[in-house]
């Protein structure tokens, strides 16, 4: 015992074992080929107004997802109406004309679920998740939300109040800051270079302007309502069929694609003591339509979208000049573009802009090793099939393909698409969208500690 123990205490023992243990350690085993995700069959219908109805039976659990996508957003805001659809928006969870806002959320609750608003640039998502067995009486109040809202007066000031403290935190985050700039510069006058409304503009917006963008912008014709879980779908198709019935069709959806900038743009925001610089760099590229946006994926996941993609590896495993670097391709309705974001060390800010182009060039000087790409393959198959693994998971991949117009087959066979893609396809990709001459570069950081820095970059235009 003596023994054992001085030979612990002074490493010896490991020193025997961990060899052999090492040595006995077992190789695993190689992945097997990725498997395509099969969706489940559905149920697709529309009704006289022009509502379209998804329904997707899916999973054991006896729970129910309902989704309403209404092709109403920030494209349809005016120049002096930005976040005028995020407060409609937010007005719609204050009740009905028949139910106020606590009766509804009430209703909710006793189904197990709550309501849901989100407003994106193309869309207002309304939904709620339930248990299966009120999938027909979440359906009608859901319904009775988007056709009937009461979009009270009284509950404005509190709702821009809130709006006007997102927008003053949202001022102060650098990131934040990046993107609008970004964004503007990328998109000029269009909705999708307006991300920040005015702290005057929130304020004189009153009640008849939601009231009105509400009227304009919501109807039958721009709403489709996805169902996925465990339902009756016979309950659930007679429930939505009566609920929507009388809602008016309203207008065709708004079309509005942006001519963004692709030329070389560099712009230098001021953030006096700033320890990092936060780096916005991109283009646009084709959008999700087009039939090179999935060897685009591939390219974008193993140049910066990924955590084994060469940008990451590079400047925050080996370099350690930041923590989360990414990039990824930003999508609206006909309309992309990729870009990379890194918070790096204010002393290492020129370095972290050659080490990244430097990488963007290694990708448009040839094709990837076989080894690499196939990592980046498996990665993309799993990501996809996790991303599809839940109701909501599922309603959202098909809202995405319904959007973008992209066919029945498109989540049935990306898998497959994506580990068809050669490296051939890959260094084409990026010799053909990622071109570092039309990109624009926006950064915000310490002026006088980052200047000289980034000065071989661009022509310096700052921007209090």
């Amino acid at each position: 015992m003596k023994r054992l123990i001085k030979l612990l205490a002074t490493g010896t023992l490991a020193a025997v074992i961990l060899p052999t243990a090492v040595a006995q350690k077992p190789t695993p085993p190689q992945p097997g080929p990725p498997k395509p995700f099969t969706v489940p069959k559905a149920e697709k219908f529309t009704l006289p107004n022009g509502l379209a109805i998804t329904m997707v039976p899916y999973g054991t659990i006896p729970k129910v997802e309902i989704m309403l996508a209404v092709r109403a957003g920030n494209l349809n805001e005016a120049a002096e109406q930005v976040w005028l659809a995020d407060l409609t928006g937010e007005l719609l969870k204050e009740g009905t004309k028949a139910k106020t806002s606590e009766a509804v959320d009430q209703q909710f609750a006793r189904m197990g679920g709550r309501l849901d608003v989100q407003v994106t640039p193309d869309q207002t998502l309304i939904s709620t998740d339930v248990l299966g067995e009120y999938a027909p009486d979440a359906a009608r109040l859901l319904a009775e939300v988007v056709t009937t809202p009461r979009l009270p007066a009284s509950e404005l000031p509190r709702l821009k109040a809130d709006a006007q403290r997102r927008l003053a935190v949202a001022k102060t985050q650098p990131r934040q800051i990046a993107l609008e700039r970004f964004r503007k510069l990328l998109y000029g006058d269009h909705p999708y270079g307006r991300v920040f409304p005015t702290e005057p503009m929130l304020a004189k917006y009153a009640i008849e302007d939601a009231q009105k963008f509400y009227a304009q912008n919501f109807g039958a014709t721009r709403t489709h309502v996805y169902v996925a879980g465990k339902f009756d779908p016979a309950a659930v198709k007679s429930a939505l069929t009566q609920a929507f019935a009388k809602w008016t069709r309203g207008p065709a959806p708004l079309v509005n694609i942006p001519k963004a900038n692709a030329r070389r743009t560099f712009e230098l925001i001021e953030r006096p003591g700033a320890v990092q610089s936060t780096l916005y760099l991109g283009l646009p590229v084709v959008d999700p339509s087009h039939a090179d946006y999935i060897p685009l994926q591939v390219t974008n996941a193993m140049l910066g979208g990924s955590f084994i993609s060469r940008i990451t590896q590079n400047i925050r495993e080996n370099k350690g000049y930041t923590y989360s670097p990414f990039s990824q391709l930003s999508a609206r309705y006909r309309d992309t573009y990729w870009v990379e974001v890194a918070d790096v060390t204010t002393a290492v800010t020129g370095p972290s802009l050659k080490e990244i182009f430097g990488e963007i060039d290694g990708m448009r000087k040839g094709p990837p090793p076989a080894d690499e790409l196939a990592r980046i393959q498996r990665y993309l198959s799993g990501v996809f099939v996790l991303q599809n693994s839940t109701r909501e998971g599922v309603i959202g991949r098909l809202n995405f393909v319904n959007l973008h117009g992209l066919g029945d087959d498109y989540l049935s066979t990306y898998v497959q698409k994506v580990n068809a893609v050669t490296a051939a396809a890959v260094h084409r990709m990026a010799q053909k969208y990622v071109d570092p001459d039309r990109m624009t570069l926006v950064i915000v950081g310490d002026k006088p500690k980052i200047n000289d820095q980034v000065a071989p970059y661009a022509q310096v235009s700052m921007k209090q």
